[in-house]
């Protein structure tokens, strides 16, 4: 090859190596390439802000959080919202059952219009609007508690009545309950007197208050369960968010003496009656102690069978469907109530009962002049009747309302608080 030749070839090499690094150069990194990219990601960034103006600033935030069991009967539901004021909130069952509820006054907030049913689903869709008018939407769906897991408490005396003296504050719980402590801790009982109230339990079931001397006549008490969530046992919570109040009436107590067979009845500390009895005969004889009306029914049905008192061939000693006047003093069945079946003579002078005290009464209970119908219009729920002289032991605290047989210190010692 002569020097001309070479030379040509290598100035065609040289070109052709010069070309070849300019078209790797164009496909790197750099370059016009670069330059596509950050118009891509301008162009991104435009379009989230163009989107962010047109979302809604509206906050909605739903309560319990979607997709919650074992929610709450009682605060489960609620709807609030920050930055915007709500439009529209519905509630429903899974069924399709709508839940009544309504929006506060400053359209801020939303909740159910009562307590909820316990294991059941609820949904809720809620829609709001921020000060631009653009709308939020929120959705939930949550289950409550179900009674398997829960406990409610029934309690006696009902909010708005009156009754005597002697009524305490009794509740009885659906489950056993283990942690005492927890649950006596989220109730409350207080009177306008400013008597010292103390409960006492009787067993894992029930709960009692009292104050160490009778109720003073006249006061409010309040009963206050915020039970809502409280672990009452393992798995098991309260559901109960509830306050009640009861007024206490005049204070009166009667006496029923065994011996002379007599009945005396007292109001705020004056004999104002003297009631010939017949309390129970000396084979079934009556209790003695302190005794709290807790029912009254103008007749009820008695049957021995039901209490112990059966014939050889299983069938009550006794009988009667229609009892006039009976108010029940223990769960076991004593009664102070009307007799018709007995002579008048009975009454003041022999015990024949079967452990009730009997007045004497007519049959039908319409009667309003006879001892019985007396005692029975001016009696209330909670009076307090003593009994006495009976030969019997004393009633037993947890058998009806009767926790006034305990001292004061035993009562306090059933405290779990």
């Amino acid at each position: 090859m002569t020097d001309s030749k070479r030379r040509k070839g290598l100035v065609a090499a040289s070109a052709l190596l010069g070309g070849v690094l300019v078209l790797s150069a164009c496909s790197g990194g750099g370059g016009d390439s670069g330059g596509s990219n950050n118009a891509k990601k301008d162009s991104q960034q435009r379009a989230d802000e163009a989107a962010a103006k047109k979302t809604s600033e509206a906050d909605i935030k739903i309560s319990p959080k979607d997709g919650s069991d074992n929610a709450s009967i009682n605060n489960a539901g609620d709807v609030t919202v920050s930055k915007g004021t709500l439009t529209d909130v519905t509630m429903t069952t899974v069924d399709g059952t709508k839940v009544a509820g309504a929006i506060s006054a400053d359209k801020k907030s939303w909740k159910p219009a009562g307590q909820l049913a316990r294991a059941t689903t609820y949904k809720i869709a809620a829609e709001a609007k921020d000060s631009n008018g653009r709308v939020a939407h929120e959705n939930a769906s949550f289950t409550t508690v179900s009674p398997a897991n829960s406990f409610i408490g029934t309690f006696t005396p009902d909010n708005g009545t009156t009754v005597g003296v002697g009524m305490p504050v009794s509740i009885n719980f659906d489950k056993s309950i283990t942690n005492k402590a927890a649950v006596q801790s989220h109730i409350s009982v207080n009177s306008s007197s400013g008597q010292q109230v103390v409960g006492h339990w009787f067993g894992a079931n029930r709960l009692d208050f009292r104050p160490e001397s009778y109720w003073q006549e006249g006061s409010t008490v309040t009963l206050k369960l915020d039970l809502d969530g409280v672990e009452g046992a393992s798995g098991v919570t309260g559901v109960q968010q509830k306050t009640v109040s009861f007024k206490i009436g005049r204070n009166q107590v009667s006496t029923v003496d065994a011996k002379t067979k007599m009945m005396t009845v007292q109001r705020d500390g004056k004999t104002i009656k003297t009631i010939p009895i017949s309390a129970g005969s000396p084979e079934h004889t009556t209790y003695e102690g302190q005794m709290v009306i807790s029912e009254k029914f103008k007749e009820t049905r008695m049957n021995g069978a039901t209490v112990g008192f059966t014939d050889d061939d299983g069938k009550g000693e006794y009988d009667i469907k229609d009892v006039p006047h009976a108010m029940r003093l223990t769960n076991s069945g004593t009664f102070i109530h009307g007799n018709y079946w007995g002579a008048p003579s009975v009454f003041g002078s022999v015990n024949t009962s079967h452990g009730c005290v009997g007045l004497q009464d007519k049959k039908g209970a319409n009667d309003p002049n006879t001892p019985a119908a007396w005692f029975y219009k001016n009696s209330m729920v909670g009076d307090v009747v003593i009994v006495k002289n009976t030969g019997d032991k004393t009633v037993r605290p947890d058998n009806g309302l009767n926790g006034w047989n305990m001292t004061w210190s035993a009562w306090k010692a059933g405290s779990a608080v």
